[in-house]
């Protein structure tokens, strides 16, 4: 598939069991939004998503396994993240109070923080969130 080497890839979580739960989620259709803080763009000088572009899904093997089309982007604070994006996450949150302490989990883990370089990193209502839908628009066959 000529398309997917030539995109940019998105991660989703780092590499291992949590990636490999998310990319299965987004595979089977379960998963069609996600949240980053935006301070996580600034780290490597990454652009913040634009609705229509397309990115190469990679998996814990950095394996391109799908092509995602952004359809929806916001910023928002931490504190005003609505049911709707935390239950599209795919993740089986019950409630918005759910998806912010697994995300605050996440947020504030080593891994993060050691990505961040900054070990005091924390987030609160105040936090920059940007919230992105996608759609699957064509899966890579399985070998």
């Amino acid at each position: 598939m000529a398309e997917i080497d030539d995109l940019p890839v998105t991660e989703f979580g780092f590499p291992g069991a949590l990636r490999d739960t998310l990319v299965a989620a987004i595979m089977e259709g379960e998963k069609t939004s996600t949240s980053s803080t935006l301070v996580e763009y600034g780290v490597e000088n990454e652009p913040l998503p634009v609705v229509g572009e397309r990115y190469a899904l990679v998996d814990s093997d950095e394996k391109r396994v799908a092509v995602l089309e952004i359809t929806d982007v916001q910023q928002l604070r931490l504190a005003d993240v609505p049911w709707e994006h935390a239950r599209d996450e795919g993740e089986g949150y019950e409630s918005v109070a759910q998806w912010r302490a697994g995300h605050e989990s996440y947020w504030q883990s080593d891994d993060m923080r050691g990505f961040l370089d900054d070990p005091l990193f924390t987030v609160n209502d105040e936090t920059i969130v940007v919230l992105e839908r996608f759609v699957v628009v064509s899966r890579v066959a399985a070998a």
